[in-house]
């Protein structure tokens, strides 16, 4: 974990965000989600700061994670991936998102694009109840559940090969 330094309160922390390898100094308590606004990812949304809304969803080592819940000294050694990172499956579900009305303000979108990301790579024939439940994770406040399912399920199929 990160070396301390007692004079200025924080510690050195080598994270790989995005295929990035950098060294942040961040306070000790800092939370990932903060780490990352503080560094220019503003794409990671601070929602509930609970670990309930899913809004600061993001991919570590390739599983979504709630930043808001981690420090980010407890990221170093991990691989980090944002919404402002190139994960192969953000074009389908970006493209899905907005062909299909799975959006209104925007403010969730980012943190379930990244979870929806994390599933199909994880689970590339999850079921539509398997992408249902995982889904339901994360809050919505405009769009609703149905627009954001048919989207995933939208993308899914088109990362498959399959017609839209």
């Amino acid at each position: 974990m990160g070396r301390w330094t007692a004079e200025d309160d924080t510690v050195a922390c080598a994270l790989d965000v995005n295929d990035r390898a950098e060294t942040v100094r961040v306070p000790p308590r800092r939370t990932l989600a903060d780490a990352l606004r503080d560094h220019g990812l503003t794409g990671t949304r601070l929602g509930c700061e609970h670990g309930v809304c899913g809004a600061c969803t993001v991919l570590m080592d390739g599983r979504p994670a709630r930043s808001c819940l981690a420090l980010a000294v407890q990221a170093e050694g991990s691989r980090i991936e944002t919404i402002e990172g190139g994960a192969p499956e953000l074009p389908a579900l970006r493209r899905a998102f907005d062909e299909g009305g799975a959006l209104q303000c925007g403010f969730c979108t980012p943190g379930f694009l990244m979870l929806a990301a994390g599933l199909l790579r994880a689970e590339p024939d999850a079921s539509p109840d398997r992408v249902r439940e995982v889904i339901s994770s994360n809050l919505c406040r405009c769009t609703g559940g149905v627009p954001i399912l048919n989207a995933v399920l939208a993308a899914q199929r088109e990362l498959a090969g399959s017609p839209r």
